[in-house]
């Protein structure tokens, strides 16, 4: 069994001055899909965004990668975050994908599709446990961050933004107290409010296959995306407005000051500005907090949705961890 410890040390400045609580472990439903073969790393490099041939390259190769497949015109199709199992450039290729777990027989028929003569072989993997780990507030020494004991088979940072912590890929029924002594597994509710509340998207209902496009989506604000990489599937777009630096929309993290109708907000909502003009659409959310597509002109403005007859006020922000002049 392969064993990697990762530390970083974005994530032990994140660490440092928070207090008191241990890290918590949060079960998380996407799915995991073994590619494995010699060719692996070159057949995924023309299907996603991002540059795959990383993983496999010699020297100090990330352990993981975000990256989106789109399609011909550019737009979304599953979002997934590549985890590098191989030890070393003489051992076979072995990657896993983590998708949305609802994609998991749609992107096994994308994938092989595209396969042809590739010396590759791909295969769910449901032995394999997939957990979120989001650091606590412990005093920020090195001694504070995880460490990776036998029953992990990769624990490292998440590649989209320092404020997600760590990936953590275990053998299913792996004790979570032998792999990082001390954590707690958390509700899962309460890491999706967390990625809402960094406006971290993920899975199907905030990236609508077909319709979300990948720069509005903060692609590469997460590290998601290679502008200096061979052709891939829906470039063309993506290249063309990433050139022409006009970015109008972004999904940004929204939020509800006052208490919710009891069925909560549809996804797909129309949000507008006091006045009424369209301002975007709401994704999904939790709770009081939510993922919005918003035009970066009424980003400021008091905004609402209305349901039936009434108007829910909600709030948008742009998150800390974004570049300073993202929204400008």
């Amino acid at each position: 069994m392969l064993v990697r410890a990762i530390t970083a040390p974005g994530l032990r400045r994140w660490c440092r001055g928070r207090r008191g609580a241990a890290a918590a472990c949060f079960p998380l439903g996407r799915a995991l899909l073994g590619v494995r073969g010699a060719e692996a790393a070159v057949f995924l490099q023309g299907l996603l965004t991002n540059d795959v041939t990383q993983l496999v390259a010699a020297g100090d190769a990330p352990p993981a990668l975000y990256a989106h497949a789109l399609n011909v015109q550019g737009r979304c199709l599953y979002d997934v975050i590549l985890y590098r199992l191989h030890g070393s450039t003489a051992e076979e290729p072995h990657i896993l994908l983590e998708c949305d777990s609802s994609v998991l027989d749609s992107i096994q028929k994308h994938l092989k599709l595209y396969k042809i003569r590739r010396k590759v072989t791909i295969a769910p993997c449901p032995d394999l446990s997939l957990w979120a780990v989001i650091p606590g507030e412990q005093p920020g020494d090195a001694s504070s961050l995880p460490k990776c004991a036998d029953p992990a088979l990769l624990l490292t940072p998440d590649p989209r933004a320092e404020v997600m912590g760590w990936r953590l890929i275990a053998k299913k029924g792996a004790n979570l107290s032998e792999i990082i002594p001390g954590s707690q597994v958390g509700d899962v509710q309460d890491y999706h409010r967390h990625r809402y509340k960094q406006g971290i998207p993920e899975g199907v209902k905030d990236l609508p296959p077909g319709i979300a496009l990948p720069l509005e989506s903060n692609l590469a604000f997460m590290n998601g995306i290679s502008f200096t990489k061979g052709c891939y599937i829906g470039q063309e777009l993506t290249a063309r407005t990433h050139h022409m630096g006009v970015i109008r929309k972004r999904l940004l993290p929204v939020s509800f000051p006052e208490p919710l109708p009891g069925a909560g907000i549809p996804e797909g909502a129309e949000i507008l500005t006091e006045s009424g003009k369209p301002a975007g659409r709401f994704r999904a959310g939790r709770g009081e907090l939510g993922i919005a597509l918003l035009r970066l002109a009424h980003l400021n403005e008091p905004l609402c949705i209305k349901l039936g007859g009434d108007r829910v006020k909600l709030r948008a922000a742009t998150p800390e961890w974004w570049p300073k002049a993202a929204a400008k």
